[in-house]
């Protein structure tokens, strides 16, 4: 599901108002390759990102999102960064803010398929043949992969 129903009910409440949200993103690996998913709204490739639910925690919903974007399972290693984005305006006029939260993630079972229809590909890619990505998302899995064992927070 591209939009989750609590962020529609919200949407009725307060319409293209700036809502603040928590994000998530799944950079999972297998040995020393990348699972990458090509979005289907703007053919970025990515590692998985989504929303988390209400009450939900966030290593849960990296998990959960991985394995609804991809059909593979994964489970968190390392809390990589901690930090916000830039207001994000979508074609609607809907603006929100997100609170991003990346994790490493440890590849346990499944083949990447493009499950729920927010993408068009999911693959593994090697390091050394990581298609085009934004430099925030580079930056995403940069801070996932470099070795640090502690989470980075902006100040």
């Amino acid at each position: 599901m591209a939009t989750p129903d609590f962020v529609l009910a919200l949407r009725e409440k307060i319409g293209n108002d700036q809502l603040w949200l928590t994000g998530i993103t799944a950079v999972v690996t297998r040995g020393d390759d990348l699972l990458l998913v090509r979005r289907s709204d703007n053919g970025a490739w990515t590692p998985v990102t989504g929303i988390v639910d209400p009450g939900e925690e966030p290593a849960i919903a990296a998990a959960r999102e991985v394995l609804e974007e991809a059909s593979v399972v994964a489970s968190a290693e390392h809390l990589a960064w901690v930090h916000t984005i830039p207001e994000v305006v979508y074609p609607n006029g809907d603006r929100s803010l997100y609170l991003d939260i990346t994790f490493r993630m440890r590849y346990e079972s499944g083949e990447p398929f493009p499950a729920d229809g927010e993408n068009t590909e999911a693959r593994w890619f090697a390091p050394h043949e990581l298609p085009e990505m934004s430099d925030e998302m580079r930056a995403r899995v940069r801070h996932a992969l470099d070795g640090v064992e502690r989470a980075r927070f902006e100040s």
